[in-house]
């Protein structure tokens, strides 16, 4: 049977789930652990498509949700997809928009600032809000634009019928995120309704890939998406149910912690098939996602977190993270980090980048983006490096140590 995309697995790593592989999709190859970019609106924040492919980026992860919006799906597919309507010739990936319907459009009718969830991460509350306030059914979900408060309405099958205008090589099933906060009865009954939808986008699914064949066009992917919260037999059920039903790959919602991931991640991966892909939504804020999620079985990460903490002056070091706006940078004429090899680095002080943050330039932005990106970038392909010369272990100690000091790294370290 035709596929739309192929994973293959070229090395594990004794004693965890994690492994090394690759991605094949219509528009090139994923070698796997990756960070996946986060291009929202099918663009990077304040970085060009040449900028994204020099820190490393294999790939992308645009917004079902933002681009049906602006500039629409319609537009979207004049354009001939996403790649050809960005200029960007690597593989890309979206999700359903569920998490934005769930936040932004609920966001717009309590009257709650959407901007500030979406680009500065309140991401938890922004989900405890939508969910007491989203008009939820089982067909699904009643939204407001939170650009015009124009009332909308998603379907599983009408965020198949988005994405596939689309055109990513990637997609991700209509799914609900349940709040942190909710209960053991609203998650499971969540739950359950995303599991109805799940199989209802992969029946759309599977009918929009039928006429791209007909009219021989490339296929398009689709990742099942696994729910629960922290609720481990939910979790295990959840991995369960989708894993038997067809889709190329799995997403895992819901984790908003680190420290969540030895036991979450590992309760849905170790029960989802081994040969297919496993996407963690929306995670890699910080470098102990990153090694705790490939050490359970994460093969891509995305998370807007790097260039959303840039453009607000948080930069990463291997030392540790610091606020490239504190007035002590004004004459530090070093790099942000010595070891970083990024063009920031290599050409930019720390009083330069300070100067025009300070004073609201946009090259600031530009500069303090390419450093963070370049940093998550290179931190997982390094990570996968590790793993195929066999000092994984070795190697995510001297980094997590290093950058959170001994105490607050220990934590990382109990089940190795």
């Amino acid at each position: 049977m035709q596929k739309a995309i192929t994973f293959t697995i070229e090395k594990k790593l004794d004693g965890t789930l994690a492994r090394v592989g690759v991605i094949q999709t219509p528009h090139g190859d994923i070698k796997t652990p990756a960070f996946i970019v986060g291009g929202t609106k099918a663009t990077v924040k304040t970085l060009t498509n040449e900028q994204v492919i020099a820190l490393g980026g294999q790939s992308v992860l645009a917004n079902t949700y933002h681009l049906m919006l602006r500039p629409g799906a319609d537009v979207m597919a004049a354009a001939g997809g996403i790649n050809k309507f960005m200029n960007w010739n690597g593989p890309t990936i979206t999700d359903s928009g569920g998490f934005q319907v769930f936040s932004l459009g609920m966001a717009y009718k309590k009257g709650i600032d959407a901007t500030s969830h979406s680009e500065k991460g309140d991401s938890k509350q922004a989900t405890h809000n939508s969910t007491q306030l989203a008009k939820v059914t089982d067909e699904g979900v009643y939204f407001r634009s939170h650009v015009n408060g124009e009332q909308l309405y998603m379907t599983p099958e009408s965020s198949m019928e988005i994405q596939h205008k689309i055109a990513a090589d990637i997609h991700m099933a209509f799914d609900e995120l349940t709040s942190p906060l909710a209960g053991r009865e609203y998650i499971k009954r969540a739950m359950d309704r995303t599991h109805a939808w799940a199989e209802r986008s992969l029946k759309r699914h599977q009918e929009l890939n039928d006429e791209h064949i007909a009219r021989e066009e490339p296929l398009q992917a689709l990742y099942g998406i696994v729910q629960g919260a922290r609720e481990e037999d939910y979790r295990k059920a959840s991995a369960t149910f989708l894993g038997q039903r067809d889709f190329d790959g799995y997403g895992i919602g819901g984790v908003f912690e680190p420290e969540e991931v030895p036991s979450t991640v590992r309760w849905i991966t170790e029960i989802l098939p081994e040969d297919k892909p496993r996407h963690l939504l929306g995670l890699g804020s910080q470098p102990a996602d990153l090694f705790l999620g490939v050490q359970y079985g994460i093969d891509t990460f995305d998370c807007v977190a790097p260039t959303r903490q840039a453009r607000n002056g948080a930069l990463f070091t291997y030392d540790g993270r610091l606020n490239i706006k504190n007035g002590g940078f004004k004459t530090d004429f070093t790099p942000i980090d010595a070891d970083c090899d990024c063009y920031t680095c290599q050409n930019y002080t720390r009083a330069y980048v300070h100067h025009l943050q300070r004073s609201d330039e946009i090259l600031g932005l530009t500069l303090a983006s390419i450093h963070n990106e370049r940093f998550v970038v290179r931190t997982v392909d390094l990570i996968r490096q590790s793993i195929i010369d066999g000092n994984f272990f070795e190697y995510k100690k001297t980094f997590l140590t290093r950058y959170y000091g001994e105490e607050r790294a220990a934590v990382f370290f109990e089940k190795d």
